[in-house]
């Protein structure tokens, strides 16, 4: 089974056949993001004055989880909503459940968590309020001696984003930090939640994922961070960072979506580019297994990784859904793509000569075209030798280009097109000049 959240809708995906389980009465929630919450946002002479802007100005989210064979819902500063295959069809909402939440998890000790929701004794809203039900109960929130339903509060400002399980424990973030929660059985207070780090929030309720034991998400500051158990938050270093931080769609962020694809080791943040438009229509990509970065311009809103499914799953903009690493063409259609490197320099103190280069390529499908470019100083103009075609077998291709730095670039369009690329050997000769 699979969820689908959209600003409008909620679709389950089960048995080959996709199903409206959006509940009755639902209004549509916005599409795209208009600013944070604070003076200066919403409309002129909303509001109470000097009070931070309480109306619907993120794009509406969801928080998604199984119950056993039930789906648990959860739209972004809604209610708690249950889904069940069977007549009816649509989701209905969870009695006893906060009327309001940004977020929603399942722990390990099943129990439902509310995630920055409405207080019980109070009904108000608390950004920084947590509530969680009885174990293994999705009917009893209320705090009482006899159920292990209870309630608290994190310290510090700002409001709670988003919430993950990292093996029995929660990890939460608020807009600043990041919180541990830790069960520790006790009647009184079964869960305790510690600040591990500061300054490290979240961008986007959906934008962290945990591969094994440790926690990847984007930030407000735009830096990626790190978390694994025992330790603390750490950014990584991402020579790509620049491109993401100064075209990162304004008042998108909440749009910014994280992923993994374990059969490759890799995480994945898909966010909106504003050269694109407002949905996500770019990424980046950090592999586990040397922490090298890549990016790629394939529109993507939402991606699960295998596991619910024999492949992953991902999603459009225009709602069309997708198997992904799943044969070798887009459904039979060829599809384009390329993989450019970065400048390489061969020879600091003198010009190559590049004669030609023995291609590494395991598994091609479809031919290859390879094009290699100089340059003499990282600011020279650039040359380029005439692209060549690779078939599939090729041992050799002869080039001749010479220059100090130099550029590859791998692309192909066919069906089926596939191909693991290993290392290129290039044939060089001294070119005698400086």
């Amino acid at each position: 089974m699979l969820a689908f959240g959209g600003p409008s809708r909620l679709e389950v995906w089960r048995g080959g056949e996709l199903a409206d389980a959006t509940p009755q009465g639902l209004a549509p929630g916005a599409a795209d993001g208009s600013g944070g919450r604070g003076y200066g946002t919403g409309a002129w002479g909303v509001g109470a004055w000097s009070e931070p802007s309480d109306g619907e100005l993120a794009p509406r989210t969801w928080s998604l989880a199984a119950w056993g064979e039930t789906l648990l819902a959860a739209p972004r500063d809604g209610t708690l909503y249950q889904w069940s295959p069977g007549p009816g069809g649509r989701a209905r909402p969870l009695a006893g459940a906060p009327a309001r939440m940004s977020a929603m998890l399942v722990s390990a000790t099943d129990q439902v968590f509310a995630l920055g929701c409405t207080e019980e004794v109070s009904g108000r809203f608390n950004p920084l309020c947590i509530r969680h039900g009885s174990v293994r109960r999705l009917d009893q929130w209320t705090t009482a001696a006899d159920t292990t339903a209870r309630e608290y509060v994190l310290p510090g400002g700002g409001r709670i984003v988003g919430g993950r399980t990292l093996g029995p424990h929660l990890l939460v973030w608020t807009t600043h930090a990041l919180f541990l929660g830790v069960f520790t059985g006790s009647p009184g207070q079964p869960w305790r939640f510690d600040r591990v780090g500061q300054a490290c929030g979240l961008i986007g309720p959906n934008a962290a994922t945990v591969s094994g034991q440790t926690a990847f998400w984007l930030g407000p500051d735009l830096q990626v961070w790190r978390y694994a158990l025992g330790g603390a938050p750490e950014s990584l270093g991402c020579p790509l960072r620049t491109d993401l931080a100064e075209n990162l769609a304004a008042g998108q962020g909440d749009k910014v979506f994280a992923s993994t694809l374990s059969a490759f080791s890799e995480v994945r943040f898909d966010y909106p580019d504003r050269r694109d438009g407002a949905e996500n229509s770019r990424c980046l990509l950090l592999s586990l297994a040397d922490g090298a970065w890549s990016r790629g311009a394939t529109p993507r809103t939402a991606m699960i990784d295998a596991g619910p499914a024999e492949h992953p799953v991902a999603t459009a903009p225009d709602g069309s859904m997708f198997w992904c690493e799943r044969g070798a063409s887009a459904d039979g259609a060829p599809f384009a793509w390329f993989l450019e490197s970065a400048d390489q320099v061969l020879d600091e103190d003198r010009t190559a000569l590049v004669r030609g280069v023995w291609p590494d390529l395991a598994g091609q499908q479809g031919p290859v075209v390879l094009e290699v470019s100089a340059r003499r100083t990282p600011q020279g103009p650039e040359r380029r030798a005439p692209p060549a075609a690779l078939a599939p077998g090729q041992a050799r291709t002869d080039l001749r280009l010479s220059g100090r730095l130099f550029r590859v670039r791998l692309s192909g369009f066919s069906s089926p097109t596939a191909g693991r690329i290993g290392k290129l050997v290039f044939d060089l000769a001294p070119a005698g000049g400086r």
